[in-house]
């Protein structure tokens, strides 16, 4: 576990609202010079602590409006079934976030498509054509509130 001082938190506050901050607008932010700021960044982004910098595109601007949130069970809790799902999940490009969890199901995704009739195409080849899903559960997402992958940091 890397340890992060009052710098690197105000750092990671700053770039988690706006990563195309240039070096001397982080450095006016958190006190220390251009070239200090990008050390300490190649540090966070080499330590991990940055996991990717992405931006947030509209799904709608890129044809891809309907989003389902879907709860998937597995046939049985094994460890060979559950990492191939993960797996899948990873190479599918229409989950757009996959989380292994605990209590009724075992998996939840968020899925996008550009209408019901993709959607439903996925479920087909995703879900039916495997034999260790047991069950899912599709809720389509009426509007999106907030996409953020902000975290709290307490600087």
């Amino acid at each position: 576990m890397i340890e992060l001082d009052r710098i690197d938190l105000a750092l990671l506050e700053a770039v988690q609202k706006n990563n195309r901050l240039t070096s001397e607008e982080l450095a006016a932010l958190v006190h220390l010079s251009p070239t200090a700021c990008q050390r300490r960044l190649k540090r966070l982004r080499s330590e991990k602590v940055i996991e990717a910098d992405v931006s947030i595109v509209s799904p709608k601007a890129v044809g891809r409006p309907i989003t389902m949130i879907v709860l998937v069970a597995l046939e049985r809790e094994r460890a060979d079934i559950t990492d191939r799902f993960k797996t899948a999940i990873r190479n599918t490009r229409e989950v757009m976030i996959g989380y292994y969890i605990t209590g009724e199901a075992d998996f939840i995704l968020i899925v996008t498509a550009k209408d019901m009739e993709g959607y439903e195409l996925f479920t087909r080849r995703f879900f039916y054509d495997n034999p260790d899903i047991k069950g899912f559960k599709t809720m389509v997402v009426m509007d999106r509130v907030k996409a953020s992958f902000a975290l709290p940091i307490e600087v």
